[in-house]
């Protein structure tokens, strides 16, 4: 099994921990990774607001990138994965809209087809890979560990015609965790917007809504898992802004959920990068019988 891999510009820089946990789960799981070579920015929300076709052509240029190795893209940061795959199904929708496209790539030297898919790794995980063999591959009890699955806005909600998870009632952390022998705390924020992309524009308002989550799994949970960079931002390395606006102490610790599988499989915490978490993910790898290779 390989794929084209986009780590996108989040993954190459604030979260670096999980473009190092991503490529070691993966390696442990037997799967290729092969990052897309000359891969440029998705635009992310920033150009889809100011011109649809152009973001829909930055997008359009990784994909071409990947059709010439013949590969589906891999995508861990949801909103590189909504750019990437909306463009792609779009293309495959729209005739037009792929002239367009390639109208767009004249002078790369490139053109898009829409032969590939592009996948988050959740779907690849659970869908192409399998619970199972994931379970089988557990090295590291994770017994007694109670861990709340924060899903966010963008992995599952946006429309598409392939969904690998309900929008509402998102189950694939969930089966990740007790694949890994943890158990799934009760969360009722699951879904909830933790407020990432206000971080600048509205900071009361998204420290109120990544308050709300994080009282939520300090209740039942001992740590947090996501799969979003931004999710991850406002809930570990804006943690200690929201204790000191409302004075109180919360310290939960926020794990990409490739980082808590990492433990599972026996990978050594500094490969995953859990030193770099900005809430001290140490108990959390004390409660865990390490085998790590």
């Amino acid at each position: 099994m390989k794929y084209a891999y986009y780590p996108g510009c989040s993954l190459e820089a604030t979260a670096k921990e999980y473009d190092m946990s991503v490529k070691e789960v993966f390696k442990a799981l037997g799967v290729e990774l092969k990052e897309i070579e000359d891969w440029n920015c998705c635009g992310a929300s920033a150009a889809y607001s100011i011109d649809h076709l152009l973001s829909l052509s930055l997008a359009a240029r990784n994909l071409a990138l990947a059709e010439k190795e013949n590969m589906d893209i891999l995508a861990p940061c949801p909103e590189c994965y909504l750019r990437e795959w909306e463009t792609s199904d779009s293309i495959k929708m729209d005739r037009e809209l792929l002239d367009k496209m390639n109208k767009a790539l004249e002078g790369t030297g490139l053109k898009v087809k829409g032969s590939i898919d592009v996948k988050h790794p959740l779907d690849v995980i659970v869908n192409d890979i399998g619970i199972e063999k994931l379970a089988e591959k557990v090295v590291n009890s994770l017994n007694g560990l109670k861990v709340a699955p924060y899903y966010g806005c963008v992995i599952v909600r946006p429309p598409r015609n392939k969904r690998f998870d309900s929008p509402e009632r998102p189950t694939s952390m969930d089966r990740i965790i007790e694949a890994v022998g943890a158990t799934v705390a009760p969360f009722q924020h699951k879904v909830k917007c933790c407020g990432g992309a206000l971080m600048m524009a509205n900071e009361g308002v998204q420290m109120k809504l990544s308050r709300e989550i994080l009282l939520d799994a300090k209740e039942n949970a001992d740590c947090i898992i996501t799969a979003c960079p931004l999710c991850h931002m406002a809930l570990d390395a804006r943690q200690m802004y929201i204790e000191k606006e409302y004075n109180e102490k919360i310290e939960v610790p926020v794990l990409y959920f490739t980082q808590l599988i990492g433990l599972a499989l026996g990978i050594t915490p500094k490969k995953l990068g859990l030193d770099k978490n900005f809430v001290p993910t140490k108990k959390i790898i004390n409660s865990v019988k390490l085998a790590s290779k």
